[in-house]
């Protein structure tokens, strides 16, 4: 079998599976959102912690326990790693340095993930399984809550009252999350991954000196860091690590992980405002981009240009064998699609094209399918933004799921879409111009310029991946990118919530002759239109200095 048809059948087998899961967890997810149910250990937590899981709240109260729930995890988090070396479990290594501690702190409770560290050389148990793989589902679970919050703006009228936070955040944990974690982990497991609490083991000698690893419960962190889009790897390898990633199945079992959720939500969504053909419609633009990269992506890596890439038969550097072209094409393009950010080979290796493919997939607001939570709330701003488009030019006020589309509202989802280019365009443009930071780019020129671009690309976007030629652990480094990691989730949340208590608050519109009908092919090819046609007036100046320079050199 040629690495071509091996790549072409991964795809196909994983499509297919997907589908399967399509159905019977979206409507499984709307069930959980919709309930007046609280579980027995629900109504535990909810008196842990002093929430009332039945009173509704109007979008600033929603954003409030966001906000406030999300500063005590990196409080948590942060304290954590400067603690490290005093608490049981931490494998003999010391407390984090400051910047460090933060800029980690504020990567896991954004669901970015984003790495300045060598997991196996820098934290412990303890902040591995109590601070980090805690987040990964808790962050996960605050994007999912923000998503349905939006979706409730749709679905409810007359009111401004959006749901509870705390319920929606406790029930995407514990009825969501952890279940399909928990099977996903002993699948792992099963084939091979590691998973224990042992400490560090010398392995013999390697160019003179002892090769050391460390265990660790490393299966269970992996099946949350791609089900919950997270991506922070155990090990400074991530997912090309054999401990973490043992073989083709599971890289295409850990892919499946990171796509279903986001998938499965547009049927949520559809559920939920009453109808499955706009669910469909979203998830037809969020797979017909997905599709489109994927097929771009392998054939940039399969292109035999000159005898080496002709003998492996296509771009292998920087990927792992057991993998192939195939399998970490379609692995890079699903984590840079969503805010997943985990690699099972190194972006900066791929070819110049392949590299600004993985750009342009976060630049694209990572929609297709995004992130849990993020990618279903990104896609509906865009949808409005869409029927902004359609409705200028028909000269008609735009309507969208029943709800008038006036300049409140597009000026929130104007300003939604703001808030990232803004982040990766200024933080990179002062790292290449003061005179420190550029001392940490491995490369010179358009490739060295990637490495930034990328870096407060995936920072700004919450995707966590890395272009792997970049030392991003420095001071100024540590600080921006913690700083675009914030800003980057949380501010386009108030877009988010402020806009989906303002559609609550209308009265229903009914459809007539002259409505726009979101739920038809036509509508699916303008928001990718638009999707493509924004990101392309956005950053094509900064993608022609660096990727685009780089492949047509």
């Amino acid at each position: 079998m040629g690495p071509v048809l091996a790549g072409v059948l991964q795809l196909l087998a994983l499509i297919g599976a997907l589908a399967l899961a399509y159905v019977p967890l979206g409507n499984y997810m709307a069930k959980v959102y919709s309930s007046d149910k609280h579980w027995r250990v629900e109504k535990w937590i909810y008196k842990g912690i002093g929430a009332n899981p039945d009173t509704e709240m109007r979008w600033v109260s929603y954003l409030r326990g966001v906000l406030a729930f999300s500063v005590a995890g990196v409080l948590f988090l942060y304290l954590l790693q400067r603690l490290q070396g005093s608490l049981p479990g931490s494998l003999g290594f010391s407390s984090i340095e400051p910047a460090q501690a933060f800029d980690t702190a504020a990567s896991f409770v954004t669901n970015t993930n984003w790495q300045s560290y060598y997991g196996e050389q820098a934290m412990g148990h303890v902040v591995q399984t109590a601070g980090l793989a805690v987040q990964n589902f808790v962050s996960a679970a605050v994007g999912i809550a923000v998503a349905v919050a939006l979706v409730r703006g749709f679905a409810r009228s007359r009111t401004g009252e959006l749901g509870n936070f705390w319920a929606d955040l406790v029930r995407g944990t514990v009825r969501v999350l952890v279940p399909i974690a928990a099977v996903a982990a002993v699948v792992l497991v099963a084939c091979g991954a590691l998973q224990n609490f042992s400490g560090i083991h010398e392995v013999g000698q390697f160019m003179g000196g002892s090769q050391q690893w460390n265990g660790g419960a490393v299966a269970s962190q992996e099946a949350i860091k791609e089900l919950g889009t997270n991506g922070g790897g155990y090990f400074n390898a991530n997912s090309s690590h054999p401990f973490e990633n043992p073989t083709p199945f599971t890289n295409l079992f850990e892919i499946f992980l990171i796509l279903v959720i986001p998938l499965a939500m547009t049927r949520a969504f559809g559920v939920m405002v009453g109808s499955v053909k706009q669910g469909y419609a979203i998830l037809a633009t969020m797979v017909t981009i997905w599709v489109g990269f994927v097929a771009l992506m392998m054939w940039t890596e399969f292109a035999h240009h000159g005898p080496a890439l002709q003998a492996a038969g296509g771009a292998l550097e920087g990927k792992e064998t057991r993998f192939g072209v195939g399998g970490s094409a379609l692995f890079a393009v699903s984590t840079t699609l969503t805010s997943t950010g985990a690699v099972d080979s190194f972006h900066s290796s791929f070819t110049g094209l392949g590299g600004g493919i993985t750009m342009l997939g976060m630049m694209l607001g990572e929609i297709a399918p995004g992130g849990v939570g993020s990618g279903l709330y990104g896609m509906l701003i865009m949808a409005i933004i869409a029927v902004f488009i359609a409705g200028l030019m028909v000269g008609r006020t735009p309507e969208y799921l029943g709800k008038k589309i006036g300049s409140r509202e597009i000026k929130l989802a104007a300003c939604y879409i703001l808030v990232t280019p803004a982040l990766v365009l200024i933080f990179t443009a002062a790292s290449v111009a003061l005179p420190t930071p550029p001392n940490s780019m491995l490369n010179s020129g358009a490739h060295g310029f990637s490495e930034v671009l990328y870096a407060f690309t995936s920072a700004s976007n919450n995707n966590g991946s890395a272009f792997a030629g970049l030392n991003a652990n420095t001071d100024w480094f540590n600080t921006t990118t913690g700083l675009a990691m914030l800003l980057g989730r949380f501010v386009p949340m108030v877009f988010v919530l402020a806009l989906a208590g303002s559609l609550a608050e209308q009265k229903p519109v009914p459809a007539t002759a002259g409505t726009l009908r979101t739920e038809k092919p036509l509508f699916t090819g303008l928001l990718v239109g638009a999707i493509l046609i924004i990101t392309g007036l956005t950053y094509f100046p900064a993608l022609a200095l660096g990727p685009l320079a780089e492949g047509l050199a």
